[in-house]
């Protein structure tokens, strides 16, 4: 299993707003099925982060993409691979 950060910057703040109960009806559909390690807002406002646990890229970027934010053009995306280090 892999982990991998999706930023998702603000597009449209009004419907960001206007779409917000579904991305989170959607997230914590992911969040119980054990997709998401970590997931937040930008304390600034200027989007989020999801930390997704998938085996590739390609299987993050499908969910992405059905997320309603970016569904919608409330959001776009940019997905990394993410290696947790130890101290």
């Amino acid at each position: 299993m892999k982990y991998f950060a999706a930023f998702s910057p603000m597009l449209d703040e009004e419907k960001s707003k206007l779409y917000r109960p579904d991305h989170l009806n959607y997230i914590q559909k992911l969040q119980e099925e054990g997709r998401i390690f970590a997931k937040g807002r930008f304390a600034d406002g200027t989007g989020g982060l999801v930390i997704y646990k998938a085996d590739n890229l390609a299987e993050v970027e499908k969910v992405v993409k059905q997320d309603p934010y970016v569904v919608k053009g409330a959001r776009s995306y940019e997905i990394h691979e993410w290696e947790m280090t130890q101290n």
